[in-house]
Order: structure tokens, then sequence, then C-alpha cells
């Protein structure tokens, strides 16, 4: 797991990360990964397995129309781009 150092936080922040933590009864530092976590993984943020799922559904596409698609497609490799 990598390590993050956060310098220069005011005093006044410090005291309510501490009151926080002891609220939620952890440490300080487990409250801080608690509160990166939830900024940085929201709820609300695009998953694009979510919205592809979500427009085959608007769409009226179903299971049996997908296998149909795998039928026809093309099954060869992609060839790698080439930077020449």
């Amino acid at each position: 797991m990598a390590i993050l150092t956060v310098r220069n936080v005011p005093d006044a922040v410090h005291r309510a990360l501490r009151l926080r933590a002891a609220e939620h009864g952890r440490s300080t530092e487990a409250e801080v990964r608690e509160i990166l976590e939830r900024a940085v993984k929201s709820d609300q943020r695009v998953r694009i397995g979510d919205a592809l799922a979500a427009l085959g559904r608007r769409a009226g596409l179903t299971n049996e129309d997908f296998a149909e698609l795998d039928k026809v497609r093309d099954k060869v490799s992609a060839e790698p781009m080439r930077f020449e």
C-alpha cells in the first residue's frame, strides 16, 4: 500500500479530524483514509459498464440480440497500433 504524507494541515482542521475520528471510533489516520476513499470512489461517478448496460436496456436489446451479434463479429485479434 502507498504512503501519503500531508503537510501544513491547519490546527483547526486537524482538531476537527480528531473529533470526527473519535465520533466514528477510529484513529485519525483511519478517518482520513475513509474520507479520501469516499471522495474518490463517489457513487456519482460514471461507471462505463453500468452506462453501457443502461444504454442497451434503453435500446431494448436482449441477451438473444447479443448472441446474434456475437455470431457475426470478427473474431480475429486486433493488430496493435504501430508508431513509426
